[in-house]
């Protein structure tokens, strides 16, 4: 009985540190909630310095347009929400169906096929990535692996065929 008094001190901090710490997003507008449950993905980069890396490209750009396409060539690709939500879990899926554990994409720059038409713009596509998945441990405790994703996934499908620059050879930020 002596060591009752430190058991419902420790209940009571507990409770009350609950209180505050659940009590406080149940206070919130649904819009503030969401936004504290959403945290920013590792990478991101702000409009400034998305424009010193467009702005960079420029060089590269003007060389593929005026010595290979001659004219002006595609600079971004773009793909409905929807399109990609939908090939993420397609790819996911389809992956798994080829053994595999996908752990993300890799976006490859392309160029459509020389035609009657001409040379063939620049497009942009994205295939997944992953590992093999493994049905047995080999027994390693700490993963040693500093690449970031794994190597192609072999059969597994691409997204590509997003919608051309506004203009082609449109600059960013595209308004």
């Amino acid at each position: 009985m002596k060591k009752l008094g430190p058991v419902i001190l420790g209940i009571i901090i507990g409770a009350v540190g609950a209180y505050f710490y659940f009590g406080q997003t149940a206070e919130m507008e649904p819009s503030q909630l969401e936004a504290a449950e959403v945290a920013a993905p590792r990478g991101l980069i702000t409009p400034e310095e998305a424009i010193v890396l467009d702005k960079a490209f420029n060089s590269r750009h003007q060389l593929i347009s005026d010595s290979i396409v001659k004219r002006p060539d595609n600079r971004s690709s773009w793909y409905a929400l929807q399109d990609i939500k939908d090939y993420l879990a397609y790819a996911e899926n389809q992956t798994k169906g080829l053994g595999y554990t996908m752990d993300g994409v890799r976006v490859y720059l392309g160029a459509y096929p020389d035609s009657g038409e001409g040379i063939g713009y620049t497009t942009m596509f994205m295939v997944p990535t992953g590992s093999k998945t493994k049905t047995t441990s080999d027994g390693a405790m700490l993963n040693f692996s500093f690449q970031d994703g794994g190597g192609d996934i072999p059969g597994g499908d691409g997204l590509n065929k997003g919608g051309n620059g506004y203009p082609p050879n449109g600059n960013y930020p595209n308004e």
